[in-house]
């Protein structure tokens, strides 16, 4: 698995202990986690166990996260990554978050079409996932404007927060 992607304004690095500061910054603002599976982090420790439980997930070929460096700026600006890998069917899930200070900027975009195209063109993979809680506009609008086709509503699939919630499944084919 490929641990830096390079796109016209980002890289994305495999995620680390040392990006835990920047990412606590991220991770701890209460709009940016709002519709995230986590409570916002209260410390940088938290940051660090969230590090250290993915980059478990990547050692075991489940998963992998990147931080999202704004090229110009060299500053951590939010994560992507692949929240599942099944190499069996051939698909995976994409999660992401932008620090608020850069929404607006395309970046979750040009990020995302990064994922894309790692997936459909070096893993050959078939679909890409994504679950988005209803509520979270923002997100929905990315996604299709990205293409990906709404299949349904998973109703109190997960758990976040404590609570039992829906989820909104969208997905992309490599046909698409």
């Amino acid at each position: 698995m490929i641990t830096e992607l390079r796109t016209e304004r980002l890289i994305l690095k495999k995620m680390k202990v040392s990006d835990s500061s920047s990412l606590f910054k991220i991770w701890s603002d209460l709009e940016v986690t709002k519709f995230m599976n986590i409570n916002s982090f209260t410390d940088e420790g938290q940051a660090i166990q969230m590090i250290e439980m993915l980059d478990k997930l990547y050692q075991e070929n489940k998963a992998i996260r990147y931080s999202i460096f704004h090229l110009e700026s060299n500053q951590i600006i939010g994560s992507c990554g692949y929240n599942t890998l099944d190499f069996e069917n051939s698909k995976a899930e994409i999660g992401y978050e932008i620090s608020k200070e850069y929404w607006g900027n395309g970046f979750a975009s040009e990020a995302i079409l990064k994922l894309l195209d790692y997936a459909y063109n070096t893993l050959n993979f078939n679909r890409i996932e994504a679950k988005v809680e209803p509520e979270n506009r923002n997100s929905i609008k990315l996604l299709e404007k990205l293409n990906f086709q709404f299949e349904g509503t998973l109703r109190k699939s997960e758990k976040s927060k404590d609570t039992f919630i829906d989820l909104n499944m969208y997905s992309k084919l490599k046909t698409d």
